[in-house]
């Protein structure tokens, strides 16, 4: 049976930033930033949506850093706000990816969730086509035909009732 040995020495209760464990980062995730950053990411969104924020109050999430937190939840099969911001509080990689410093925690779901209802569907739409255009134009993906599954929750309960009355 294995015993530790206590010398009576108390450890260090802080550690510096730079101590701290740095993940290898996910392949995947650090090719995304290098096309996003290289593409100009971050400018195009925050001129995209500058309209959106207010000049004043509190700072708000980065639309740099809320498309990201989108594209995790997307690329990771995340359907909700709190998945995506307990996914990327997990993991090194995703903040890295995230661009977060290492004291810096991801944002709460509730800001996902505000940010997102601040921005368009429009503004939305343009972005994940931008996306989708830098990662057809470095070759990471194909094809030519996108579906997108736009039916409402209030067009579905109609859906369903009707054909529930027709058998």
């Amino acid at each position: 049976m294995g015993t530790t040995r206590d010398d009576g020495s108390q450890q260090s209760m802080w550690v510096a930033t730079a101590d701290l464990p740095q993940g290898g980062g996910h392949p995947f995730y650090e090719r995304l930033n290098q096309i996003l950053s290289t593409s100009g990411f971050d400018a195009f969104v925050e001129n995209l949506c500058a309209g959106f924020y207010a000049r004043m109050g509190r700072p708000s999430l980065a639309p740099g850093r809320y498309f990201r937190l989108l594209l995790v939840g997307y690329f990771e099969g995340l359907d909700s706000e709190r998945a995506i911001a307990w996914r990327s509080a997990d993991s090194l990689s995703l903040r890295s990816f995230l661009r977060l410093a290492p004291p810096a925690s991801p944002p709460d779901h509730s800001t996902i969730s505000r940010t997102r209802r601040l921005l368009s569907l429009e503004t939305h739409e343009a972005v994940f086509t931008w996306v989708l255009q830098q990662l057809s134009d470095a070759g990471l993906v194909r094809g030519k035909t996108m579906g997108v599954d736009a039916m409402t929750l209030g067009e579905r309960r109609i859906t369903e009732h009707r054909s529930s009355r027709h058998g």
